[in-house]
């Protein structure tokens, strides 16, 4: 009887598990559009301690969501700097660094046989075979596994030139509908691929030129795309 019962427990623990997850991306979602009504606050004379405490905490709030995959992070990252312009610049490019690091963290901490169960129980029987096979591997071997095993068409080109993809990924308007900055930062970490050195380096670069061009050239550019 037990062996019986067994397929229905862990299917409604698998449910449980997704729906808890959708709950917790719908909530982040839900207060990254409440967060961006805030930062729409009256900057006048008087009032420059409230605008001080508001902007920093506006600022760590931002990288907190951030590092939540699915998340439009980049948009309030945006929204800081047209609202309060080339001063914000600095803090929000150190902000999306730390945010975009927190994420890589999370995914390095994350042990590979917990997405090997959890991917298993939601049926996503090749994804789990994937991850079971990769776990015990090195990077290198790692690398060269999915290299062999990926499309020949365009995977091992994106495997070997990895961090340039990632760049990219990360500067892809509209990059939430494939997990976002963190999703995106969260997979580099689970995936093993990226050293920590080559990963920083890269998120330094690759996050700087919208607010390095804020601090030169002003917002008019990103209040004409908005």
């Amino acid at each position: 009887m037990p062996e019986a019962q067994l397929p229905t427990t862990i299917r409604w623990g698998a449910i449980a598990k997704v729906v808890c997850l959708i709950a917790l991306l719908i909530a982040a979602n839900i207060l990254a559009r409440d967060y961006m009504e805030v930062l729409h606050f009256p900057i006048r004379p008087g009032n420059e301690d409230a605008v001080h405490r508001t902007i920093m905490v506006s600022a760590t709030l931002y990288a907190l969501l951030l590092a939540v995959p699915f998340v439009p992070g980049a948009e309030i990252g945006v929204g800081l700097l047209v609202m309060l312009g080339p001063p914000i610049a600095l803090l929000v490019y150190l902000c999306t660094v730390i945010g975009l690091s927190l994420s890589f963290v999370l995914g390095r901490l994350i042990p590979l046989s917990v997405l090997v169960r959890f991917t298993k129980d939601i049926k996503l029987e090749r994804t789990s075979n994937l991850l079971k096979a990769i776990e015990p591997l090195s990077k290198k071997q790692r690398l060269s596994y999915l290299t062999e095993k990926a499309p020949k068409r365009f995977m091992p080109l994106l495997l070997r030139y990895r961090y340039l993809a990632l760049a990219v990924a990360l500067n892809i308007p509209g990059n939430y509908l494939i997990g976002g900055g963190g999703g995106i930062a969260l997979f580099a970490g689970v995936s093993r691929l990226y050293s920590v050195p080559g990963y920083l380096i890269t998120i330094v670069l690759s996050v700087a030129p919208v607010p390095l061009a804020v601090l030169l050239f002003g917002t008019g550019f990103l209040s004409a795309q908005s």
